[in-house]
């Protein structure tokens, strides 16, 4: 992670203990240690963002047992050498395909809704890509720890068309990319994924 999100990091694993703790421990003296370091935690998130206390709160209760890493996935689908990109309503910005996997569905089966619900293409799955830690890699400070996971589709149908959370769509050559969603993918994941298309290999890691 950059050394600007150092505190981040920090943050993330004070929680991760302090949570750990909490599902395990029987100790009253240890419950009230492990909740200081939560609240640790969540004033270092507070001075370092614009996410206020009562906020951080209501996400961190959500947060219950052992904290996990959250998932979300992508689609990447080529048309002549350019992958579809969808523009998102919240940012105005480009990512593809793709967002948070849903508890009951498989991560394949995420990224073909997700590229339904937001592009109008049909697609089917054909390789898993990437699966990559967030913290690895240039984006902006996220609350949540998160692995992405980009998976090679192909085009079975559908016409391209806006979503619930998309403006409009289409698809990018690898030296005309729009502006991107960094939250979502970055210029070097980008790169990253036209780099494994043209030189097939193993699933790239981290």
């Amino acid at each position: 992670m950059h050394s600007e999100y150092k505190w981040l990091e920090i943050a993330h694993q004070l929680q991760s203990i302090a949570q750990a703790g909490l599902t395990y421990t029987e100790n009253k003296y240890d419950v009230e240690r492990y909740e200081q370091i939560l609240q640790l935690s969540k004033e270092i998130t507070a001075d370092h963002s614009d996410i206020g206390m009562e906020k951080l709160d209501h996400i961190y209760d959500l947060e219950e047992g052992y904290l996990t890493p959250k998932v979300d996935v992508r689609a990447v689908v080529c048309r002549d050498d350019k992958l579809l990109m969808v523009k998102e309503d919240t940012d105005g910005r480009w990512a593809l395909p793709g967002g948070w996997a849903d508890v009951g569905l498989t991560a394949s089966e995420v990224v073909v809704k997700e590229a339904r619900e937001e592009s109008g293409l049909e697609v089917r799955v054909e390789k898993l890509l990437a699966v990559l830690d967030k913290k690895c890699h240039p984006h902006p400070p996220e609350l949540y720890y998160v692995y992405k996971i980009f998976f090679h589709c192909h085009e079975v149908g559908g016409a391209l068309a806006t979503g619930i959370e998309t403006s409009e769509t289409g698809f990018f050559g690898r030296y005309e990319l729009p502006e991107l969603s960094t939250d979502r993918n970055t210029k070097s994941q980008i790169e990253l994924i036209f780099s494994l298309l043209d030189n097939p290999r193993d699933t790239y890691f981290d």
